[in-house]
């Protein structure tokens, strides 16, 4: 794989006239989520069926402040504690969750993953009006497919504070063949530690990077990044713009980690999220192998790895047999240089903790790649031609910070479109030198070999043909899942038409 500098890179058509409007709209946004569409109101009320279980349940986003080992810093979450609180239901239940929000600012809830409704999808200007400051808002779906999912706001770079919680829908038919389950969300953090994401997102598109002295922003060669961090970074290329101080598993670094118990012996079911905004991570466990059983929610077949990859708003299930001792559950940041990784301890017995860089040699051994996984027949798409195609080019560079799809930002491109009821091929291509996670909203998706996802990474210069079925009308968005390229303009509609 070839790895080159971003310095002054255009990729895929765009000039540079058409480049610097990037970041013109983006700023101009506020919110950025969406191109405004008008208004909605208040959300139409839904019934559940009749013998329906219904889940409900109160959020309250509101500023907090979380101790980083020693270190407070001030930001935004759910409840008082970062990740928020685990919703959990049942597929097929209904679910009634009130967004109570006391925040200074606007803000929503999208549920990652899930093919719900589209009035609940939580993207202002698309599907809701945004959620005003000392208002609240009820939303209302029913959960149909099992698996493992999170929830965050849609509004401009919140992802990047602690607006995140894990989302379980758990299998009825789950056989359960595991003593026990831990959820761990990974995170890359800045928020308080002297710049806020929002200030990131204006130093970025102000294309600030060569002012010296103002942290935040991971620019490669520009700031030092040297030819080893970037082969460290294969398959990915360049893997992330901004520089962060703190990586995460469930809220804590691992200078103070959150340590899971067991037995040895037992087996374990994780549940892994990346919630960050802007780092692909390679998690190992030290001294075991793991089977990984499920992408995005859905039952692969089982395949035993040492470590994988896991992109941002990609979610990963795995079986591990736990041994005798204390281990580092690591991880770590591919392509950045600083802030160290992400770490939890599991300890089932005696023993000192490892130090928080510990580096467990699974990480160098064979390193899975999600979207390699094969999906078990039950998972897959029924066997259909697709009925119509769409062209998806991920575009941009770094400077100007300026990123697309279709050769322009979103409100500027022209939406994909869908007929209800037909089977719709997606030629994705990325071009650029960067790796994009490439996330559908409202649906699931068919890779090639039928692996079914809604997040997948995009290598530079990869393609995907990607099916989905058009069973879930409304207006849905499509986009980089790297926060910051999405607010940039790499986001795209896709609209159903009569």
């Amino acid at each position: 794989m070839n790895t080159i500098t971003r310095r002054g890179l255009l990729i895929g058509g765009l000039g540079t006239a058409g480049a610097a409007g990037f970041g013109a709209y983006a700023a101009t946004q506020g919110s950025g989520a969406s191109a405004p569409k008008g208004t909605f109101g208040a959300p139409t009320p839904v019934s559940p069926d009749p013998g329906q279980t219904v889940v409900t349940k109160t959020l309250t986003a509101k500023p907090i402040t979380l101790d980083l080992a020693g270190r407070t810093v001030s930001t935004w979450g759910y409840g008082d504690a970062v990740p928020g609180p685990l919703l959990r239901a049942t597929a097929g239940d209904f679910l009634r969750v009130t967004l109570d929000n006391r925040l200074p600012d606007e803000t929503t809830i999208h549920w990652h993953g899930l093919r719900l409704r589209n009035p609940a999808d939580g993207v202002p200007g698309m599907t809701q009006d945004p959620v005003k400051p000392e208002t609240s808002y009820v939303y209302e779906f029913t959960a149909p497919d099992p698996g493992t999912y999170f929830f965050h706001p849609h509004v401009g770079v919140q992802l990047d504070r602690g607006l995140y919680a894990p989302l379980i829908i758990d299998d009825p038919n789950e056989p359960g063949d595991y003593d026990t389950e831990w959820v761990l969300v990974l995170d890359d953090w800045i928020d308080g530690t002297g710049t806020t994401p929002d200030e990131v997102l204006e130093k970025l598109l102000a294309n600030d990077s060569g002012s010296g002295g103002m942290g935040g922003m991971d620019h490669g060669e520009m700031d030092g990044m040297n030819q080893g961090a970037m082969d460290e970074a294969a398959p990915w290329g360049d893997a992330g713009d901004v520089t962060y101080p703190y990586f995460l598993i469930n809220g804590r670094p691992p200078a103070d980690p959150e340590t899971l118990t067991a037995k040895p012996g037992q087996k374990v079911r994780l549940r892994i999220i990346n919630a960050a905004s802007d780092t692909i991570f390679t998690v190992a466990l030290g001294g075991h192998r793991m089977t990984i059983t499920h992408s995005d929610g859905f039952p692969v077949e089982p395949t035993e790895t040492d470590a994988f990859y896991i992109g941002m708003g990609e979610r990963y299930d795995a079986i591990v047999t736990l041994e005798d001792g204390v281990f580092p559950l690591v991880a770590k940041p591919v392509g950045k240089t600083s802030g160290g990784q992400a770490m939890a301890l599991v300890r089932t017995g005696s023993g000192a903790a490892p130090a928080a860089d510990a580096n467990p040699r699974e990480l160098t051994r064979e390193v899975l790649v999600g979207s390699d996984l094969r999906p078990v027949q039950a998972a897959k798409l029924p066997s259909r031609r697709p009925d119509a195609t769409a062209r998806l080019t991920l575009t941009g560079s770094m400077q100007p910070y300026a990123w697309g799809m279709n050769g322009a930002p979103f409100g500027k491109n022209e939406p994909l479109t869908v007929r209800a009821g037909q089977r719709l091929r997606i030629n994705a291509t990325n071009m650029t030198m960067m790796t994009h996670p490439l996330h559908v909203h409202g649906h699931t998706f068919a890779l090639p070999s039928g692996l079914r996802k809604d997040t997948v990474l995009m290598a530079p210069m990869q393609s995907f043909a990607i099916d989905l079925d058009a069973d879930n009308e409304g207006d849905w968005l499509i986009h980089c899942h790297n926060i910051y390229h999405g607010e940039a303009g790499m986001m795209i509609a896709l609209e159903y038409t009569a």
